[in-house]
């Protein structure tokens, strides 16, 4: 393909994370996601149009994300509507799609609807579960109470199932599972979800509370470090590391006991990653973001309408990422790096 554009600190365009929605069925405190979604979202054609330019300009991989994606009406319209640029040779100069991955709650992920999206074209799904009991899980998915905890629970437990039963392996990294742990949260949680992971043979991957948006309560005191939590679960199970990929967002452990069964690590707060960081944030009302702590984005619907205009938003996107600059984690261990209010977590999907 053609060269791909650098920002201004020579990091490539690799990964766009586009959110359908800003609605989810859960209210999760350290997203606090919106009860209804903006006015304006983006149609059809105008996603397929985004992720087509985007493609061009070096995304290999798409993650779509929400709010929650489930609730999203078109979406195994979208998948299959994307499938003609996976169809593309690698060496074709308008770029080609390797791979399109769904992160979800898991609650309305039935064995149906885990087929339908693997006979879209989906390829890998992550699943986010807090806490392994009823009382755990109703408190990070601010739910009313244990009882309501345990049905979110028993249903994720059903939708991992679904999901391999569809085809989603966990041994070819097709199916994962998220925490978000804070320290007075669900710290307690940390040894019985890798007990769980380990159970069913899924890669945990443990993310640090990150002060994203504005209405999330964050404080540094809650942030437990990612380095905690492998030394609390490595006492138990002993770990060997693995590392980070190029352009990863996640440090990889692998359990000594077991092979292929692996533990990650975000550590966007204690050690972050933006030396390499690739990817593009895309809001369900078609707002770019090219970080996400950043506050404030560019707004792509002058060159979605009234009809879409390939040249135009590819340039406006090209333009975007050349000048992108953020390392706004980085920045926040150096020193009291003054920023804008960012953006909320519903609406960039994380």
């Amino acid at each position: 393909m053609a060269e791909r554009p650098l920002d201004l600190h020579g990091r490539p365009l690799g990964v766009l994370r586009l959110s359908l929605t800003a609605r989810c069925n859960l209210a999760c405190p350290y997203c606090c996601p919106d009860v209804e979604d903006p006015p304006d979202l983006l149609t059809l054609p105008e996603r397929v149009a985004l992720v087509e330019a985007t493609v061009g300009l070096g995304v290999h991989t798409l993650r779509l994300t929400g709010g929650e994606p489930l609730l999203h009406r078109h979406l195994e319209e979208l998948i299959a509507s994307l499938q003609p640029l996976r169809q593309r040779d690698p060496s074709d100069p308008r770029g080609a799609l390797r791979e399109i991955a769904l992160t979800s709650n898991g609650v309305l992920l039935s064995a149906d609807r885990a087929r339908q999206l693997k006979a879209a074209g989906l390829d890998r799904i992550t699943l986010s579960l807090d806490g392994t009991d009823g009382a755990s899980v109703a408190r990070m998915a601010g739910l009313g109470g244990a009882a309501a905890g345990g049905a979110v629970l028993e249903k994720v437990l059903a939708a991992i199932g679904h999901a391999r039963q569809a085809g989603f392996d966990p041994a070819r990294g097709a199916l994962k599972l998220n925490a978000v742990i804070t320290r007075s949260g669900n710290a307690d949680q940390l040894l019985p979800l890798a007990e769980l992971a380990r159970q069913q043979g899924l890669e945990l991957r443990l993310i640090e509370f990150m002060d994203v948006g504005n209405r999330n309560g964050w404080a540094p005191e809650q942030v437990l470090p990612a380095a905690e939590m492998v030394a609390r679960i490595g006492a138990v199970w002993p770990l060997e590391p693995v590392g980070r990929s190029p352009h990863g967002t996640a440090s990889r452990w692998r359990y000594r006991d077991r092979d292929g069964t692996h533990l990650a690590v975000v550590a966007s707060i204690t050690a972050p990653f933006c030396g390499d960081c690739n990817r593009l944030r895309i809001t369900a009302d078609g707002v770019a973001y090219s970080c996400l702590f950043a506050g404030s984005g560019t707004d792509l619907r002058p060159w979605l309408r009234p009809l879409p205009e390939p040249a135009r938003l590819r340039q406006a996107l090209e333009g975007l990422w050349r000048a992108r600059r953020d390392r706004w984690s980085e920045e926040r261990l150096e020193a009291a790096a003054q920023r804008p209010a960012p953006a909320e977590m519903a609406y960039l999907g994380g």
